[in-house]
């Protein structure tokens, strides 16, 4: 899914042109379990996000540079993440470009996968090809590892996005409270099944959430007990449910999964309550919030034969009350290196959250 050609950098250093494509993920089960403690279900999605590196001497129209916002402000601090890390690397990084197709701030994880593609193209860039496992200059695992610490620096969150792109199909995680989850199992999403995801065009607000979270662990709070049982039990519904290819029983788990985010810890809102309403309606489409925060998208699967029909059901009843809404056919995606999760996995726990 990536690719390197070699070119000239600034102040001698040798330098290759990284190119990094990166899954976004859905949550169909387990929400903030990956950091409390408990099964999550994730699935990567074909809609990807993509970096590419450009020399020092070139800089495309539209590409993202150091302080100019978005991503430039991402790949400066990625940047200076990995000079830390990889010897060499000059003290400004070079432009890149970047293109998603995943909505942001949506609970995709779009950001995610920003990170892991700059992490991974600005690595092949910087580095010769083949001197980490399978010919990454720098190995799956520690990519993983690096990505999940520079965003637990930000958000104090887990790390299920990151190995769910990076190890891509479906993944039953067990979460940790400190450090990477653990990957449990991971299986390819069965062909004859699509996702639709609808994004309500409402923003999460990750940061916020994480942190009232953590509040409610501190204090031990009663509903964020029951909530991490009552998920946890959800999520092993969900991998039962796709293991023995029972699709009704699939949307009945994620459809628990959702009401234990709504009712014990109010991720959900009146908007996205009212396009689940509608989508089961219009298609006899179960949705599921992905992600927590407040907003977002809502992910459900169907046939794969009928999600051209499910997709124009849903635009046509949403059209007239919801114009700001979309809706998106995905498949799933395999990710970086699905090699991953057949990987030992260190234990390498977290700083504590600020």
């Amino acid at each position: 899914m990536s690719g390197a050609t070699r070119m000239s950098g600034a102040e001698g250093m040798a330098v290759a042109a990284g190119h990094a494509v990166v899954p976004c993920r859905a949550c169909l089960s387990g929400e903030d379990l990956d950091w409390l403690g408990g099964r999550s279900v994730s699935l990567a999605l074909d809609l990807p996000t993509s970096v590419t590196v450009h020399p020092p001497q070139v800089r495309p129209p539209g590409a993202a540079v150091p302080g100019g916002g978005g991503a430039g402000d991402w790949a400066g601090e990625v940047w200076a993440f990995l000079r830390r890390r990889l010897p060499g690397l000059g003290p400004r990084p070079p432009a890149v470009s970047t293109v998603s197709r995943a909505p942001a701030a949506s609970g995709l994880s779009s950001s995610t996968a920003l990170i892991v593609a700059l992490f991974r193209a600005f690595a092949q860039a910087a580095l010769p090809a083949g001197e980490g496992a399978g010919g990454w200059p720098v190995p799956a695992r520690t990519l993983a590892q690096w990505a999940y610490e520079f965003e637990f620096a930000v958000f104090n969150g887990g790390g299920m996005d990151h190995l769910a792109v990076i190890a891509g199909g479906l993944l039953l995680l067990d979460g940790r409270t400190t450090g990477l989850p653990e990957i449990r199992h991971r299986v390819d999403f069965p062909e004859e099944w699509a996702v639709v995801v609808l994004d309500s065009g409402t923003r999460k607000d990750t940061g916020d959430h994480i942190r009232s979270v953590r509040a409610q662990l501190a204090a031990e709070d009663a509903r964020l007990a029951a909530y991490r049982e009552r998920t946890d039990a959800a999520s092993g519904a969900v991998w039962e449910a796709v293991r023995g290819r029972d699709l009704a029983a699939l949307g009945a788990a994620m459809s628990e999964a959702h009401s234990a985010m709504r009712d014990l810890q109010r991720m959900s809102t009146p908007l996205l309550e009212e396009l689940r309403s509608l989508a089961l309606r219009s298609a006899g489409l179960p949705l599921k919030v992905s992600g927590a925060g407040g907003g977002g998208a809502l992910v459900g699967v169907c046939p794969a034969i009928e999600r051209a029909e499910v997709v124009a059901r849903l635009r046509r009843a949403l059209g007239p009350v919801h114009p700001g809404a979309r809706v998106i056919g995905a498949r799933a995606a395999a990710g970086l290196a699905p090699g991953l999760a057949a990987a030992p996995a260190p234990n390498r726990p977290a700083p504590a959250p600020r």
